[in-house]
């Protein structure tokens, strides 16, 4: 596999590795931050009455792992040469799993800003492509592995149900700006957060459109804290990341004073030291919607 080494040990510099792989003859890619390791396929244990894109079970070094397989949960045919398939071994959202798909090939550094999103043709709360990357004339997918699971297991989603703990609240009307690239998400988190009595909520696909929209309010003479209280941003989104867009505020004079939650699959307790380098107020894993909540009480301005 081609990689370069250096760039990304830093954070907020809106870049990101991919690992391409494919499924029949199409090309895919995977933030690398999601990937353990890539194996060969191990004797798989198949699950009574489990989701159909599971395929059963194996076991690497003593840990039970499910194995999904790739082209039947994005309506594939299975693999013309099964003995040159791949297991992409990930963890994100605090889940360990398996991927199965036809063929790795290498590593990409891109910049998010090269990463478009989907197009309104193919694009909607059923879409499993969460981006598009332009590369040396052909086009890499990035699939939404994160929906790939909500499908599967729905104890991994951001649900209401996760609020049950909270005690009775009273209604909020302190904005909140919030960066979230997938059309789903952004429905259950706004769905979410007006249970929890959070209803001044605005939605941006990425960090590029929030950081333009609160410079144009400053620029018009409104003052900061009169349009935005708190920031909830994703990491991983197209044309600025998550941890771009916190260095950027951090940065900035006006903005620096906003609190920031990021709230992504990728809070693990070794990519965290990543969100503290650029300044986030406080992190925390999707889905723990409750705990977020209790993030935005503390530190809402």
């Amino acid at each position: 596999m081609e990689q370069n080494h250096g760039i990304l040990m830093d954070s907020g510099t809106n870049e990101l590795e991919i690992v391409e792989f494919t499924i029949g003859q199409s090309k895919f890619g995977i933030n690398v931050i999601k990937v353990r390791e890539i194996i060969n396929p191990l004797p798989i244990t198949p699950v009574p009455r489990s989701h159909p894109n599971v395929e059963g079970i194996i076991e690497l070094r003593g840990e039970v792992l499910p194995v999904i397989n790739v082209a039947d949960a994005i309506g594939f045919p299975p693999s013309n040469e099964p003995a040159y398939d791949k297991y992409i071994v990930t963890e994100f959202n605090k889940t360990k799993m398996v991927f199965h798909v036809h063929t790795v090939s290498q590593i990409h550094r891109i910049s998010w800003a090269q990463i478009e999103k989907p197009n309104e043709m193919y694009q909607g709360l059923e879409t499993q492509i969460t981006g598009v990357v332009k590369h040396k004339g052909e086009m890499i997918l990035l699939l939404d592995f994160e929906k790939m699971v909500v499908e599967i297991n729905e104890e991994t989603a951001i649900s209401k149900k996760k609020l049950n703990h909270l005690e009775q609240r009273e209604v909020s009307k302190k904005p909140i700006y919030i960066a979230e690239d997938s059309p789903l998400l952004r429905t259950l988190i706004k769905d979410t957060l007006k249970e929890a009595g959070y209803v001044n909520t605005l939605f941006f696909e990425n960090g590029k459109d929030l950081f333009e929209d609160i410079s144009s309010n400053i620029n018009s003479g409104k003052k900061l804290t009169d349009f935005v209280k708190l920031i909830i941003t994703d990491i991983e989104m197209p044309q600025m990341d998550g941890h771009h867009l916190t260095r950027k505020i951090r940065e900035d004079k006006v903005l620096s004073e906003l609190p920031i939650i990021i709230f992504s699959s990728l809070i693990t307790d070794s990519l965290k030291h990543k969100g503290d380098q650029v300044g986030a107020t406080a992190q925390v894993s999707k889905p723990e919607i409750g705990e977020l909540v209790q993030l935005i009480d503390k530190y809402i301005l």
